[in-house]
């Protein structure tokens, strides 16, 4: 970018550090969002609960769809594809 091309862009200079950060901060919502991790765990901590009796079978089996769901939808969006 040439000394002109800097100097006419200099008042959007904060127009494109917000836009920056609120990119950083999508791509970082994103990737929290589309983690496997805490699904694995929750499914892990629900089968505890049905083993232990703190939780029905229905419960279980409702819940138990749900983060499977989630799962799909993890794994497809990590494919780049859409459910």
């Amino acid at each position: 970018m040439g000394l002109l091309s800097q100097l006419a862009t200099l008042p959007l200079a904060p127009v494109r550090s917000v836009a920056w950060v609120l990119e950083r901060t999508l791509d970082a919502a994103e990737q929290e969002y589309y983690d496997p991790e805490p699904v694995e765990r929750e499914l892990a901590e629900l089968e505890r609960a049905l083993l232990a009796g703190e939780i029905s079978e229905e419960t279980f089996d409702r819940r138990e769809d749900e983060l499977l769901d989630r799962l799909e939808e993890i794994r497809a969006h990590a494919q780049g594809t859409d459910i």
